[in-house]
């Protein structure tokens, strides 16, 4: 069995050059004994992404490869993250009643030996009508306030209020592959014609127009929704989950601040529409907008009506990018010597910044996983069986933003709470968290993106309705919970002196860039 020394990563963009640089950092591509790494692209293709939202995973990824955070903040004109905005998913716009809800990254406050606040927040000892995400952290007031997560002097990486980021797509891809080849990595320009199978079924080597053919012990389709290797070469199917997940589509633009000092949201805006949602991401100089919708509850024109409905009259000088999108995911992603990731292998849609998480995933698993003597058949099995569970939970995750909401205006809600387009999985859960909320004994970490607390902050966002019949002896700690709650709120007005504007974060981040920040984000 010939051992692997050579792996060859088919397309760039974000997917290809993080797992370049995450495999070079961690099999050490710079020596000359470990396994060469190289990366092949085309010049001609460009890079899906508008403006990309991430999870709070992305921090230990970047410190992992090494990119400082002063540097990722400067170059990728990035922003901070705390979490998402849901505006009226629960109900339709205009209709009486809370209007929107907060998924703050940070966890419930607990101190040790503290209780358990959710069930106590159930029965009302954080006061009437106090959201979840309000009472149990911080988070959501520091954000309201339009606040960054951390300090001046923080460490990179690190500040009181858990955070990823929001950045540009193509200046991210760019910064990897700048700092993916200073670790080894060789970088090809070509584009592949098509793939060669040897007498197994497995990959001999790629044909590229500009270089011929390329060949290698072990290759990762980084080649989007084409799936050069995976798909077409190997033959794996795409599961559809369109019956699902209803959006399929999405229209984009770029629209600029009214002002230089506009104050700039540290977290995603997610507004409900007719028939789907629009994404709102601050970054330094500008906004980029969205709206992701089901083309089979509206037409392309009407979408548009929509965008720029949102957007107002900033989008009248603008036109905005269709993307279509296949929807669904690889239930086998690694195929003999070839492994998908990125959009090759899967996608679930931009709720909740899913997607460069699965990414990190993949990379992270390869790393570890790494079949150095050429035995790639049981390393497959498990690398597939973790990725198909995790594509599973996060699709039960988005899933549940629209099924259990209220909004009844159009057939694309009504559509989502249909039983028939609930995953049994799902429904067993929220069966489950009827009678009690839910536990960390309903997950399974590894397998897990999102932690206990997001599904609680999004189930009770979307006021579900838990009803606790324990008695008293369940839960006897209501006079600690209710002390523990008045501390969050006080600890909250501390936070709000100690922790800078947004806005002030980001330009100290960027004060000692030695291009200038105008001239950066002008590039």
């Amino acid at each position: 069995m010939k051992s692997i020394k050579n792996v060859l990563i088919v397309g760039g963009g974000t997917a290809g050059w993080l797992t370049a640089a995450f495999l070079a950092r961690t099999l050490g591509a710079e020596s000359s004994e470990s396994v060469r790494i190289t990366l092949v692209e085309s010049k001609d293709i460009g890079i899906i992404g508008v403006g990309e939202g991430t999870f709070p995973s992305i921090r230990g990824t970047l410190a992992a490869i090494g990119i400082d955070e002063a540097r990722f903040v400067r170059e990728c004109n990035a922003t901070f993250k705390q979490g998402i905005q849901f505006v009226d998913w629960v109900r339709p716009a205009g209709t009486a009643g809370i209007d929107h809800y907060f998924h703050p990254f940070s966890q419930p406050s607990q101190r040790p030996g503290g209780p358990d606040l959710l069930p106590y927040w159930l029965q009302g000892a954080a006061g009437a009508g106090i959201p979840f995400a309000e009472a149990a952290t911080m988070q959501k007031r520091v954000a309201d306030g339009s606040h960054g997560p951390k300090r001046f002097e923080d460490a990179d990486f690190l500040g009181p209020m858990n955070y990823a980021y929001h950045f540009d797509a193509g200046r991210f891809a760019a910064l990897l592959c700048e700092h993916a080849k200073s670790l080894g990595v060789a970088h090809v320009l070509g584009t592949v014609e098509h793939v060669m199978l040897n007498e197994s079924g497995a990959i001999e080597s790629v044909v590229t127009q500009e270089c011929g053919p390329l060949s290698a012990d072990l290759y990762i389709d980084c080649t989007g929704f084409r799936a050069t290797l995976i798909g077409e070469a190997l033959g794996s199917p795409l599961r559809n989950i369109s019956d699902v997940l209803f959006v399929d589509r999405a229209l984009a633009m770029q629209v600029p601040y009214e002002s230089p000092d506009a104050p700039i949201p540290s977290y995603t805006i997610s507004t409900a529409h007719e028939a789907g949602w629009t994404w709102d991401i601050g970054l330094q100089q500008r906004r980029g907008i969205g709206y992701v919708y089901s083309s089979r509850h509206t037409d392309d024109a009407r979408a548009e009506q929509v965008l720029r409905s949102y957007i107002g009259s900033a989008s009248k000088e603008l036109s905005p990018r269709l993307l279509k999108l296949n929807v669904g995911y690889r239930e086998v992603q690694w195929v003999k010597n070839c492994v998908a990731v990125g959009l090759s292998s899967g996608f679930l849609e931009p709720l909740e910044a899913s997607g460069i998480g699965l990414i990190e995933t993949a990379a992270y698993l390869i790393s570890y996983l790494f079949p150095f003597n050429g035995d790639t058949a049981p390393v497959a099995k498990l690398f597939n069986e973790l990725m198909k569970a995790r594509y599973e939970r996060i699709v039960d995750f988005v899933k549940m933003h629209y099924c259990i909401t209220q909004r009844t205006d159009t057939q694309f809600w009504i559509d989502n709470t249909n039983p028939h387009s609930i995953p049994e999985t799902l429904r067993e859960k929220l069966a489950m968290w009827r009678c009690r909320p839910p536990h960390r004994l309903d997950f399974v970490t590894d397998l897990e993106m999102y932690p206990p607390s997001s599904w609680q902050y999004v189930l009770y966002g979307m006021e579900f309705n838990t009803e606790l019949n324990a008695n008293s002896v369940a839960y006897p700690r209501l006079e600690e919970a209710r002390q523990e709650f008045r501390m969050i709120n006080q600890m909250s007005l501390r936070a709000l002196g100690n922790l800078p504007s947004h806005r002030a974060l980001i330009d100290h981040f960027c004060r000692h860039n030695p291009m200038g920040a105008n001239q950066l984000n002008a590039a």
